[in-house]
């Protein structure tokens, strides 16, 4: 049975190799965010961006935080972090600096956030 699970990563950086986790038929993920959303959502505040992970995260059984170059220390991803194990979700951590971008590069491995 798929696993229902929210993904944090860093956006800019890393969305094209999150997609490519996603993608895997594996596990059950949330939609994932156009850049247009994730510009809306940013632009609503600090308010809109919490409201926005609580529904992600809704019904969800773990995070996964999917570690790029500068994932580690990112306001959201521990945000996300901190809630997750505070809702009592299984967090794992998956490093994808090896996973190639839309321009087919790799990444250098970031620290644990």
């Amino acid at each position: 049975m798929a696993r229902r699970v929210f993904f944090s990563f860093h956006y800019k950086p890393d969305n094209w190799r999150a997609s490519q986790v996603r993608n895997m038929g594996v596990i059950e993920g949330n939609r994932p965010c156009s850049d247009n959303d994730w510009e809306s959502i940013t632009k609503g505040g600090d308010e809109k961006i919490k409201k926005w992970i609580a529904e992600q995260m809704e019904g969800k059984s773990c995070i996964v935080v999917l570690i790029g170059a500068n994932t580690a220390g990112r306001k959201w991803i521990n945000y996300e972090i901190v809630k997750a194990w505070n809702d009592k979700k299984g967090v794992v951590g998956v490093y994808v600096h090896n996973l190639q971008d839309s321009s087919q590069k790799q990444s250098t491995k970031g620290a644990k956030p």
